[in-house]
């Protein structure tokens, strides 16, 4: 994605011999005449400097997306995310406040890359933003869409009282289940570990509360669990909670007794623990169904490498106390 200098490139091309001059079209002036206008008030422009693919973000959405705002005449974004490795999914409502950024937004799709200009009455009125914004700015926004999720009927759905909640579909629980996973994996990916844990352990109480009746619907609610599970116990793991992490792992053995990560996620936890015999003995019933995984192999190696050290520190502590 280019962003800094492009107000410098701009004005390259317009004063190839000398400075500019009164008559001369200034930087966001080139702009426009390739832009399209989003609104039809010529509020809001937009370039679509890199196409992206499938369906516009919809409203309500929540957003992954790096972007930069530039005051005209300024190499140097007044706010940008480039800087962040990982960049926040924003909410657009909640997180995304300016009206004409979101309204761009809402144009754009996975994996574009697009220009906006925004007029004051789209950007920070005609007061600004004193220190930062000018008073009636015109405003450069960079944008490129990295992912989105379609969230607004999660925020319908939690929005219900626990009985509309437990009357309304399965389907529909498990939508919403499905996409606070995917929040959750998408923080996880970016080391986002607490906010992590709280998206899969809001998608688990869902499930929980849900009053079931019949035994399909049973076994559905078990199904959801089981992957929450998993990721909230190696989620406890990467937070250093080794306890919470077997609490979880358990939770997912109780569901499927031969499951191999959660066999594994559980004697991870009681290796932290330094519960040897039981991390082996859950170590060597994953490798019972998979012999070959070296993960598991590896880790196996481990705990009998740690529980000799164990024996022989014990040992050697009882030789020195009897020793006198």
């Amino acid at each position: 994605m280019s962003r800094n200098g492009l107000t410098s490139s701009i004005r390259r091309m317009m004063e190839p011999d000398g400075p500019l001059t009164s008559r001369s079209p200034s930087p966001f002036d080139l702009l426009r005449h390739q832009m399209n206008d989003v609104m039809g008030d010529g509020g809001i422009l937009k370039e679509v400097v890199q196409p992206g693919d499938g369906p516009p973000v919809p409203q309500n959405a929540s957003v992954l997306m790096h972007y930069s705002g530039f005051l005209e005449y300024s190499d140097q974004p007044f706010e940008t995310t480039t800087n962040f490795r990982y960049p926040p999914m924003m909410k657009l409502g909640r997180d995304v406040t300016l009206a004409g950024l979101e309204l761009g937004l809402l144009t754009m799709k996975k994996g574009e890359f697009s220009r906006f200009l925004l007029q004051p009455q789209y950007a920070y009125g005609d007061m600004g933003c004193p220190s930062l914004i000018p008073a009636a700015a015109v405003v450069l926004y960079e944008v490129q869409i990295l992912d989105y999720l379609d969230s607004g009927h999660v925020d319908e759905f939690i929005a219900l009282s626990p009985e509309e909640q437990n009357f309304a579909p399965l389907s529909a629980l498990l939508e919403v289940v499905n996409t606070l996973r995917s929040f959750g994996n998408r923080c996880f990916k970016q080391s986002r570990f607490y906010n992590a844990k709280d998206r899969y352990k809001q998608a688990m109480t869902l499930l929980t509360n849900r009053e079931t009746q019949s035994d399909s619907e049973k076994e559905k609610i078990k199904s959801a669990l089981l992957p929450l599970y998993l990721n909230l116990s190696l989620t406890e793991l990467r937070l250093e909670s080794p306890k919470k992490a077997l609490k979880y792992g358990n939770k997912a053995l109780e569901i499927d007794s031969a499951n191999t990560k959660a066999l594994f996620r559980v004697g991870q936890a009681h290796l932290e623990l330094q519960e040897y015999e039981n991390a082996q003995s859950c170590l060597i019933a994953a490798q019972a169904k998979k012999p070959f995984d070296s993960d598991i192999n590896n880790l196996l190696r481990k705990v009998v490498i740690s529980y000799k050290e164990s024996l022989d520190k014990e040992k050697d502590l009882y030789s020195k106390m009897f020793k006198f």
